[in-house]
């Protein structure tokens, strides 16, 4: 087999590395880490799919016509064989995804239904039709899945308005047969906090000093991008609804669809006064003429009751964050414009102008301009405008504080250093190694009038000489640790390979903070996630094993299973061991030669499913005082985990959810073991359920 050499950085110990990998290593990860498995699974998708298959069948052959079917974006096949089941006379199944596209030839073959599907390996504005084409003539029924949480994320629009004039009869059929996009404006500090540096107070021996974005920072309308989350996990206490749902625009998919940028407005009336900061936005899918079969990503408090919500992980609900805060008053109507171009959706409110006085709005996309949203993603903004957990980093900046202190921070894009500079260090540098981050941290420092007792150091930890700190040894080291290369949790141990390497700038006495860090691990059991890695078998009836196999061996491509980022705030679970540290890492020693690792059992002491260990760092600021990238509090009022919001954590997935039918019924514990490689920065795991 051949291999490929891949450059990738290292994200825990910041090296270049060139590794061999097998020629198909981006293949399985892209299958690995797709959503195939929770589509399979969600049911009330696959059903309101076949029913408005089976209907729009009926109504072609009602007429006496033969129905030939195209199917874009086929995935494994399962509609276009719902299709034929229904009564269809042939499908043409387009597929650009090679692995799929033979996936999908597998599972068609396996379930009998090859004479009557031809699997197309393009993209489908590359379909031809015509005798020697691809497909002998137009279809007449229209059948995609092509939705994002966003609905037209992945390309939906161009697809279809191609595919009207090239590849299917006009007044065809669609299944879906149209989509319509819904939107509340709300009110949500929370949220706000997710898209704005909101100022920090701080009490200091000179009084309090407060600590505020830069200009830009406040002028800037934010990243263009739509936040995608569980909506149904954020609580109603968390955000007040201004206005009620209305429905923005509808696409009606068997008719002429245009890409073109558009936008639409919707006169609005506010329930109540507030600052409208947030649009809510969701879609829902007729799957036939009527709408009699609607498939709807409406959050928990539009649905009539909680029990009509159906979980799914591949479409979600929408934030957009408004270009700014606007004051709106109860019963004083708005504006509100929902833009889009063809792969994208973003909104501006504005004020009810009369008729004559309304001008053509030019539809641009937002922009950051103030780099912050370039560097910081959400949930870094929120982490960020976390009191609670700059409260812990000021106590103890306090408790190690001295008048002379020489400090370097190392953090990406971190204000750690304003923090020790109002809290009265002699001298303060931190390490930025990327341009963008300079340049924000430059526009910030300015804006707290302290760019001239602040230097930044643009250059990686082993760079360092001793002029970059004035020829002066650091006698405080700080850091969150936070680095935007991060995804699992040990990443940010990238801070002790940092640390480690400036250890000749260190005076003997240096005080490190954090001081170390611990891994934790606990068993849960998932309400939903679970359902992301967990084999279909059969869906609606036919059999899609050949996929559950080629997601199994993509995820064991490496011969052992790999934890996965998740942010579990999103995604409730239940404890069913007590949570245990596994590892530790001192930072006020350099990072060991050798590896570490631990070994035993912990005790299922609840019962349920043992679907996955859930993993987590917590730094140890002080000897005292710590903070927390995972458990919150063991259970809330439903029996579920509170997770910190602001973080992934690592997800396991136990042999339960990806082949339970080796699973023994009564569990009792897991063993377990957990290494750090100190060469590679990895983390090496494996879980065994012990009965």
């Amino acid at each position: 087999m051949m291999k490929v050499f891949c450059g990738r950085a290292n994200p825990t110990t910041g090296a270049v590395e060139w590794l061999e990998e097998d020629e198909n290593y981006d293949y399985h990860q892209e299958i690995a880490r797709s959503c195939y498995a929770d589509m399979l699974n969600d049911k009330d998708r696959n059903v309101k799919y076949f029913q408005g298959i089976r209907a729009a069948v009926s109504r072609v052959k009602a007429r006496g016509e033969k129905a030939v079917i195209l199917d874009i974006g086929t995935g494994t096949g399962l509609l276009s064989m719902m299709a034929v089941t229904a009564g269809a006379d042939f499908c043409y199944a387009v597929e650009v995804f090679k692995p799929m596209a033979n996936a999908a030839m597998k599972i068609v073959e396996k379930n009998g239904l090859s004479d009557k599907i031809k699997i197309i390996n393009k993209h489908s504005t590359e379909v031809t039709v015509g005798p020697d084409g691809d497909m002998p003539c137009r279809a007449n029924i229209l059948i995609t899945e092509l939705f994002d949480t966003e609905l037209i994320g992945e390309g939906a629009l161009p697809s279809y308005e191609h595919a009207h004039r090239h590849l299917v009869q006009e007044g065809c059929e669609a299944v879906p047969q149209r989509a319509r996009v819904y939107a509340q404006l709300v009110e949500s500090e929370r949220m706000w906090s997710w898209n704005k540096l909101f100022p920090i107070h701080i009490q200091t021996a000179d009084g309090e000093k407060t600590v505020v974005p830069s200009p830009e920072m406040e002028d800037c309308p934010g990243s263009p991008s739509v936040y995608d989350i569980q909506l149904n996990q954020v609580p109603f206490k968390d955000f007040t609804a201004l206005t009620d749902v209305v429905t923005m625009f509808s696409v009606d998919f068997s008719k002429q669809v245009s890409q073109a940028p558009t936008c639409f407005t919707v006169e609005l009336e506010p329930i109540r006064s507030g600052r409208a900061q947030v649009v809510l936005s969701w879609w829902d899918i007729d799957m036939d003429p009527e709408g009699s079969i609607t498939c709807t990503m409406a959050p928990y408090w539009v649905q009539e009751t909680y029990e009509d919500l159906s979980w799914r992980d591949h479409w979600m609900q929408c934030v957009y964050f408004l270009p700014k805060e606007e004051p709106v008053l109860q019963g004083q109507s708005v504006n509100l414009t929902a833009f889009r171009d063809d792969y994208s959706i973003w909104y501006k409110l504005q004020k009810v102008r009369s008729k004559e006085a309304t001008a053509e709005v030019a539809i641009e996309s937002p922009v950051c301009r103030c780099q912050a949203h370039l560097l910081w993603n959400r949930p870094r903004f929120g982490e960020l405008n976390d009191q609670a957990r700059t409260a812990q980093y000021l106590r103890a900046l306090k408790e190690v504080l001295k008048p002379n202190s020489v400090c370097l921070c190392i953090s990406d894009g971190s204000l750690l250093p304003i923090l020790a500079c109002y809290l009265g260090a002699e001298q303060v540098f931190t390490l930025e190694s990327s341009t963008i981050s300079c340049s924000l941290m430059k526009k910030i420092f300015n804006a707290n009038h302290l760019q001239d007792q602040i230097k930044i150091i643009e250059k990686h930890p082993e760079s360092i000489i001793s002029s970059d700190l004035g020829d002066k040894k650091v006698s405080l080291l700080v850091g969150e640790p936070f680095f935007s290369t991060s995804l699992l949790p040990w990443h940010n141990l990238y801070f002790w390979y940092a640390r480690s390497a400036v250890a000749s700038h260190l005076t003997s006495d240096v005080t490190i903070l954090p001081q170390s860090a611990s891994l934790h691990m606990m068993i849960v059991e998932f309400k939903d996630l679970w359902r992301i890695r967990s084999p279909c078998g059969t869906c609606e009836g036919f059999d899609v094993q050949i996929m559950d196999e080629m997601i199994k061996t993509s995820l064991d491509f490496r011969e052992s299973r790999e934890a996965e980022p998740h942010p579990l705030w999103e995604y409730p679970c239940k404890s069913l061991s007590d949570p245990l540290e596994v590892l530790t890492f001192d930072f006020r020693e350099t990072v060991p030669e050798r590896s570490v690792g631990k070994e035993g059992t912990v005790n299922l002491l609840r019962p349920g499913k043992s679907h996955g260990a859930v993993l987590w760092m917590e730094y140890n600021l002080t000897s005292t005082l710590s903070v927390s990238t995972g458990l919150v509090k063991l259970s809330d009022e439903k029996g579920y985990c509170q997770w910190v919001p602001h973080c992934k954590q690592a997800v396991y997935f136990l042999s339960t959810v990806s082949a339970p039918e080796t699973v023994a019924d009564h569990l009792s514990a897991a063993a377990y073991s957990i290494s750090f490689n100190p060469k590679t920065g990895d983390v090496i795991m494996d879980f065994k359920l012990l009965s």
